[in-house]
Parts: structure tokens; sequence; C-alpha cells
């Protein structure tokens, strides 16, 4: 497949950086959670400083570097692959021309994205998307992209980890059903059969709940600034969306003291967390419930919204 080869061949000349990741599995509610550890990722490349003060900042979805181009998606999007990976074959769905991260998904966005996802069905695979909108919901870049991660390149690792074969994606395992999270998620299922407008739609009811949920007594908008900050997530199958209201949580260990700060992005809707930080790997997980206040700490606990 393009990203499969291209990941290979940028990987190989140093275009890109894979950073593998030690894993365990936590139960959270009744559900499996991934917790990775990489420690060589707390040392990856900062991004190059403009020369100037005034100048804009880098921006790595303007004009790509071919190693890490996959393709273009005409009109209106590219592919291309996430330089620093955790997983094999992370990319990106970036619009060609500049706009923001923190405006509502467009039908033309949703779209691209479920044509990878079916893409990569058509051989046999699942993807994972993941859209990260506003200050606290992890995004880094302000140009707009969804990220795409291939659910068998997910389960790396898992193999060898007690309770691996429990996990699967957060999205699909709480759609349309009673959760048990520490925090708030809105669900959907779609289907392939769905025109691009309906899974558009699908997206924005979702949207809606997640703004009412978060603020009392206003009307969501369908377009421009989104008015909270969320995370997105689609498979195949489901779409997911939790509001957030902060990017990470600080972890204590028992006498108080500050271990670290784990911060979460959409990957929190597949049921997965990532440490750069070897205590804060160690102390969760030593137990379930410190991911669980963790989780809990970054949305609308789930509790608020019954």
């Amino acid at each position: 497949m393009l990203v499969k080869d291209a990941f290979v061949k940028a990987q190989a000349s140093g275009d890109l950086f894979y950073f593998p990741t030690q894993v365990t599995v936590l139960t959270v509610g009744s559900f499996a959670f991934q917790l990775r550890y990489s420690p060589s990722l707390a040392q990856k490349p900062k991004p190059p400083k403009p020369a100037e003060s005034n100048a804009r900042p880098f921006n790595p979805f303007e004009n790509p570097s071919p190693a890490l181009l996959v393709a273009q998606l005409p009109p209106s999007h590219r592919l291309i692959l996430n330089k620093f990976a955790v997983v094999p074959e992370h990319f990106i769905l970036a619009t060609r021309d500049f706009k923001p991260q923190t405006h509502i998904l467009e039908a033309d966005d949703i779209d691209a994205a479920y044509a990878c996802v079916e893409a990569y069905r058509g051989a046999g695979r699942e993807l994972f998307v993941f859209f990260n909108s506003g200050d606290h919901s992890g995004a880094s870049q302000p140009h707009r992209h969804l990220q795409l991660l291939p659910v068998d390149c997910m389960r790396h690792g898992l193999e060898n980890a007690e309770q691996g074969s429990e996990w699967a994606v957060l999205a699909d395992k709480i759609c349309g059903k009673e959760q048990t999270l520490p925090f708030t998620a809105f669900t959907s299922s779609i289907s392939v059969e769905m025109s691009a407008e309906e899974k558009h739609l699908t997206y924005l009811s979702l949207y809606r709940r997640a703004v009412c949920a978060a603020i009392a007594n206003v009307e969501a908008a369908e377009e421009g600034e989104a008015q909270i900050s969320y995370n997105f997530a689609m498979t195949s199958t489901s779409m997911a969306l939790c509001p957030r209201t902060a990017e990470g949580m600080s972890i204590k260990d028992r006498n108080g003291n500050e271990i670290g700060k784990v911060a979460l992005n959409g990957t929190v809707l597949a049921g997965t967390a990532l440490v750069k930080n070897e205590r804060e790997w160690d102390a969760l997980k030593r137990t379930d419930t410190m991911l669980s206040g963790v989780l809990r700490g970054i949305g609308i606990p789930s509790a608020d919204v019954l």
C-alpha cells in the first residue's frame, strides 16, 4: 500500500523517525486501555525556529517534504506521513490550503478521511481516524489535519502484554452502549452506505451534543470557529466525540509529590495513552485508578451529564 511503502522508504532515508514503545494494558471501567511508554520520544528533534522573530512558525503541511508526501487527494487534501511516529504507518490528512484546526470540520474533511478508511478496508485492514481541536485537545499544529492510524499497527506489542487480547478501539466498543467511562463521549454509528452529507451531519450532531454538555444555554454553530475544545474519532462503523476541559492532568505519589503530567489527545478515543517519563510509566501501571483519575480530569465527568 502507498502509506506502508512510503513509511518504510522515509524511515530508511532518515526523513522519518519511528519511536518504539513498551506497552501494558490497564482496565478503566469495563474497558481495556493501552498505556505506552516511549523514552526516546522525549528527545525528539524540535521543529526549526523562524530565522526572524516576526516570521511565521514552521508549517509542516504547507509544503511537505517529498519524502513525507504520500499522495495528493484532489481537490482539497493531501496525505502526509507523520515525521515523528510512535505507531508505524501513522499518516495525516491535511487540507492543501491553510484552514484553521480550531474550525468545525467541513463535509469534504469527513469525506476524504472516510475514503481513506474505505481504502484500507478494501485491503482487509482497519483505520482509526482522530482529530484534535482547541487548546485542551492535544492539538499541536494550527493547519487543519486529521490523523490516521492502522489498527493492526496500534496492536504492536500487545501479543506479549497481559490482557493484550482484550484491547479494541474504544470508539467502536462504546458506540451505542451505556458507558462506564470516566469522561463523557458522544457516539453514533455510521456506514459506507451513508452519503458524505449524512456523515457530516452525524459529526455535527455529535459536536452539538458536546457543546450543550460543556456550555449551558448556548446554541452550537455549524461552521467556523468551534466553541469548545474536543477530540473526534472515526472508524468504518463509528464516530465518537468528547469535549475537553484540560489537555492533561498531574499525577502524584502517595505523599502528594508530583510525578509528572500526562497529556492526552484524540487517541484517548482509541483507548490509548502515551507517556515519555519512566516515573509516570511506573506510577500509572501500578494501579488502574491513577489513569482513571487522569481521564476524569480531562473532560466532563460522566456523572455530570446523566
